[in-house]
């Protein structure tokens, strides 16, 4: 198999693996306990969180251990919303759905949301932030990077326009940590989320980043852990995984940047250079370096998708999170796309143990796939296909 969806999921790093096995084996004690087992459980936690921290240039303080992006995400803005009766939350129409499901949530729970609109490219337009903030708004969630489209929103100077007006911004970073160098101060944000499997660690594992001084109410009751915002016994090899994983990426981020950024942009120019009736999506320059998204047209994406699997390539149409619903995607309407253009759209995202070589089987065999497509499709009297 040639994998080409590191956006939805990448390969667990051996190193991390292996640094997860000895608290699945031998060090296994609850890191609540006062003895050994427990001590050595709660060093590897507090390590890990300094690890973390560091990808990000935050405190080890200011990290909050979750199950992953989706929880963090909810953390933030329920966090936030349950502190307040009511009041506004300003988000984009191309959020993943773990900020527009709590969002769709509290609107019915009395609070005003504002699905910012997005351009061709799937940027949103900093005078629309500016019209709808207001003394009511309590929360600006905006992601850093789109999961489909790859488009990197200007996260700083929304950041520093929410806080002129004195309200918190929550950024939705699971696809940008470790693919772009990211400085939470720099930043200004107050809320950061991050998934540990998006970035070569294991699954169910992130974490939250709440600025020094940001009081949220907790979403988990119980025995206080995570300073009371997350009761629970924590899940200390993958947390452990997590630290590694985050330890591995800071410390080959230029040179992982650059890899995949050579591999996508590789496979953009052979892409349009060789097939014919196809569009390159997304912002061309504030972009995901990894992220490769398509549009071919008189082609369906899912069966462009069972016939790449059915050649050893393994790509996806959008977010893996939500294609159990059968439904178009949300972000390319939201960026005018016609249902033509959505139906023949593509996303393959690269990662650090992909190589030329496999970029250039993966067009090769595209090229193939997409010609038997067209040769069937109800379009070809549409389009010319040559």
């Amino acid at each position: 198999m040639i994998y080409l969806d590191n956006a939805a999921s990448t390969q667990i790093h051996s190193d991390v693996l292996e640094s997860m096995i000895p608290f699945l084996k031998e060090q296994y004690g609850n890191p609540s306990s006062i003895h050994r087992y427990g001590r050595l459980s709660r060093k590897a936690i507090e390590k890990a969180r300094k690890q973390i921290a560091s990808l990000i240039n935050a405190d080890p303080s200011e990290i909050f251990i979750t199950s992953g992006g989706t929880e963090s995400n909810n953390t933030a803005l329920r966090g936030i919303a349950t502190k307040h009766n009511s009041g506004k939350i300003i988000t984009s129409s191309i959020e993943h759905d773990a900020i527009l499901e709590p969002c769709k949530k509290l609107s019915q729970e009395g609070f005003e949301v504002i699905y910012l609109p997005v351009d061709k490219f799937g940027m949103i337009r900093i005078s629309d932030l500016k019209s709808h903030l207001s003394d009511q708004t309590r929360i600006v969630s905006i992601m850093f990077g789109n999961n489909e489209v790859g488009t990197i929103q200007p996260i700083s100077e929304i950041a520093k326009l929410c806080h002129d007006r004195g309200i918190l911004f929550h950024t939705d970073a699971v696809q940008a940590v470790g693919k772009v160098p990211i400085d939470v101060h720099g930043l200004g944000v107050d809320f950061l989320s991050i998934s540990s499997h998006k970035l070569y660690g294991p699954k169910g594992i992130g974490a939250l980043y709440i600025k020094k001084g940001v009081d949220l109410n907790p979403m988990i009751l119980g025995g206080g852990q995570e300073h009371g915002l997350r009761s629970g016994t924590e899940n200390v090899a993958n947390i452990v995984g997590f630290g590694k994983a985050c330890d591995i990426a800071k410390n080959n981020l230029n040179e992982n940047i650059s890899h995949m950024k050579k591999t996508r942009d590789f496979l953009v120019e052979k892409v349009s250079n060789e097939i014919s009736k196809v569009t390159v999506n997304g912002h061309p320059e504030f972009h995901l370096p990894n992220n490769a998204h398509f549009t071919f047209l008189g082609v369906h994406g899912e069966d462009l998708i069972i016939k790449l699997d059915e050649y050893g390539i393994a790509a996806s149409t959008g977010s893996a999170c939500s294609v159990h619903t059968q439904k178009a995607s949300h972000v390319l309407e939201a960026m005018g796309f016609s249902h033509e253009q959505i139906t023949g759209s593509l996303r393959l995202t690269t990662g650090m143990f992909n190589d030329q070589k496999e970029i250039e089987q993966t067009v090769e065999i595209l090229k193939k796939v997409i010609d038997e497509l067209r040769a069937v499709s109800p379009f070809k009297e549409k389009y010319s296909f040559s």
